[in-house]
């Protein structure tokens, strides 16, 4: 938590958001809940303002009444109460400051919570057309900056306002004249402000945009680390990074610069103030108009004056900050989720793995069509292999069974049911998903497995891991399988981690199973392994094997060759072989040295091919 007071707003960039108003009733709503601890706030920081103008009242009185008379011993007690009010002072802003923590940290809690549960219901198109590092950074910095704002700046606010305010009431009350000669450099010091601020706000608004691009780059950098020494492109990246880092070089020392001139500004205005309120005091002091005390407490409250205007500023700053970055973590908050089940909707139990589909078009993004008219059906219990092109649509027949998206056009169904009326969670409980790209958790091996059935019990996850051919290479883990992985599972190779995955889906029990590319990264003997614990997995199962390897769907009941979004050959290895079309050149284009009519594979089913 940062501490108040001048040039606070310099570490953060100051945004502005679009609609403050919403976003600040929003942000009420959260810490409505905490209504007598905000009351107890506003009421210590006003006890707080109250002490804060007593003590150079006090001062200016221990002048007139006691020093000048040379009274000690009036001047002790009045310092007795002095040391008094100051400690009344000290407790009452730790008080305050404590209660404001911790009204901020739940708030805040709060909002990282429903943000996240937020996440979790959003469709895999949000995902898709977001960059993880913007994603990151609003429930990370923008949090982060709703909390110091909230913590500090918003106490700071009232405080500096009740301060002002007394301020310019005492001295009123004191000398309405002095008072108004006080005052004549305060259009000064806002009109300096306000040019001031309208730079520093564009270029921090400029070092958040290009701090969002280096953070993005530098996270995509890291998570690509390993491409980027495959092709040894280290010092190309280095290029990149530098450049963009030199702009936020450039772009910051503008916005310090800016920022920093603040401070020195307000100190010359400042003393200019002090040197015409001693000017003007000590004239008046002279015709009797006024007491040397009263000229203390002027200079005194003349810098009380002054200290909460540039807070304000400051402070003002930090909010804007922070209600536009409230705005970010709302615009995420406002997101539609993935659509309710509809109230009809039918859970789908002891699923039979018939799957149809039915003239099926599709499209990311409007009048782009990516599947056209796709109609098949696979009966329960048969492998059906997706071959094509990259970028054929393959993964996006994938994506309409697992209803990561929906159809355009045309129907899905599921032993008889539309998809669109069986719930998701039902739906998604009967597929069990083997990706390319495996994602391990930085938990135990063993969580990892059991993640495919929470409920599962350590010997059922064993004997899945026995199956998926994983346990060997488990047993020879530090700690077998309690071993903690790494981040993704860093430390195990792309065939353990495949097999884990395997080992997975074996445990979910699944209806459906889909395999997208889970043997291309690996070597021969590991694909052998896999392919092994794959039979074992896809017996008695309806299958989608998604393969660029077409040595591994040859077993396959049907294929379906799939060009440009639609299906132009079906049928199983050896009958698209003797059309001699597309999925004949591709073939042969793998496997020229081999006689491809002399091949004789066993499906999963058990037919001879």
């Amino acid at each position: 938590m940062h501490s108040p007071g001048k040039g606070h707003h310099d570490a953060a960039p100051v945004l502005k958001p679009k609609d403050a108003k919403s976003t600040l009733k929003r942000l009420w709503w959260y810490l409505s809940e905490h209504k007598s601890r905000l009351l107890l706030v506003f009421l210590l920081v006003t006890v707080t303002a109250v002490l804060t103008l007593l003590g150079p009242y006090l001062i200016g009185k221990a002048i007139d009444d006691y020093i000048i008379p040379r009274d000690f011993s009036g001047l002790f007690r009045l310092l007795l109460a002095m040391a008094t009010i100051y400690a009344l002072l000290s407790l009452s802003t730790w008080l305050q400051s404590r209660t404001m923590v911790n009204v901020a940290q739940v708030t805040i809690r709060n909002l990282r919570k429903d943000a996240f549960d937020k996440l979790e219901t959003l469709p895999i198109s949000f995902f898709d057309s977001r960059s993880r590092g913007d994603t990151m950074s609003r429930l990370t910095n923008d949090i982060d900056l709703i909390n110091n704002a909230l913590s500090s700046s918003l106490t700071q606010v009232f405080s500096s306002v009740v301060i002002l305010l007394g301020t310019i009431a005492m001295m009123l009350w004191l000398s309405p004249l002095l008072t108004a000669i006080s005052m004549i450099t305060v259009p000064i010091m806002l009109v300096t402000t306000n040019a001031v601020s309208k730079r520093t706000r564009r270029y921090f608004s400029e070092q958040q945009k290009v701090l969002g691009i280096l953070n993005g780059f530098a996270e995509e950098n890291i998570s690509g680390q390993k491409v980027v020494k495959a092709f040894v492109r280290e010092a190309k990246e280095i290029e990149r990074f530098e450049t963009t880092n030199k702009e936020l070089k450039n772009v910051g020392i503008k916005a310090q610069i800016y920022s920093g001139i603040m401070g020195p500004l307000m100190n010359v205005l400042n003393n200019i103030g002090f040197a015409i309120v001693a000017l003007a005091g000590g004239w008046l002091a002279v015709q009797q108009v006024i007491t040397v005390g009263t000229i203390a407490i002027f200079i005194n409250y003349t810098r009380q004056f002054t200290r909460p205007l540039n807070e304000l500023a400051n402070q003002i700053n930090i909010i804007q900050s922070a209600i536009a970055s409230a705005e970010r973590l709302f615009a995420i908050m406002d997101e539609l989720p993935e659509p309710p089940d509809p109230p009809d909707a039918i859970e789908l139990t002891n699923a039979q793995g018939d799957i149809e589909f039915q003239r099926v078009s599709f499209a990311y993004k409007p009048d782009e069509m990516v599947l056209e008219d796709i109609s098949f059906h696979a009966y329960p219990g048969q492998t059906i292999a997706l071959v094509g092109p990259t970028g054929a649509g393959k993964t996006s027949i994938i994506n309409l069974l697992t209803r990561f998206y929906d159809p355009s056009s045309g129907s899905i169904f599921i032993d008889g049911y539309d998809i669109q009326k069986i719930t998701r969670n039902s739906l998604r409980s009967s597929l069990g998903i083997v990706l390319q790209d495996t994602y391990l958790f930085s938990e135990s091996v063993k969580e990892n497995i059991r993640y495919g059935r929470l409920d599962a019990t350590d010997e059922e996850v064993k004997a899945a891991a026995r199956m998926a051919n994983a346990e060997q290479f488990i047993l020879s883990l530090p700690k077998g399988y309690d071993t903690v992985l790494s981040e993704d599972g860093g430390d195990l190779s792309q065939g353990q981690r495949q097999l884990l995955a395997i080992a997975r889906a074996i445990l979910a029990d699944p209806a459906i199973l889909i395999l997208d590319e889970a043997t291309s990264s690996v070597d021969t003997r590991t694909e052998q392994h896999i392919q092994e614990a794959m039979f074992k997995l896809m017996k008695g199962r309806t299958s989608f094997v998604i393969a660029h390897r077409l040595s591994t769907i040859r077993q396959a009941d049907v294929i379906l060759v799939i060009n440009k979004g639609r299906i132009i050959e079906q049928g199983n290895h050896m009958q698209l072989l003797e059309q001699r079309g597309f999925y004949y050149n591709l073939y042969t284009s793998q496997f020229a040295h081999l006689p491809p009519e002399a091949e004789t594979y066993e499906t999963p089913t058990g037919a001879q091919l």
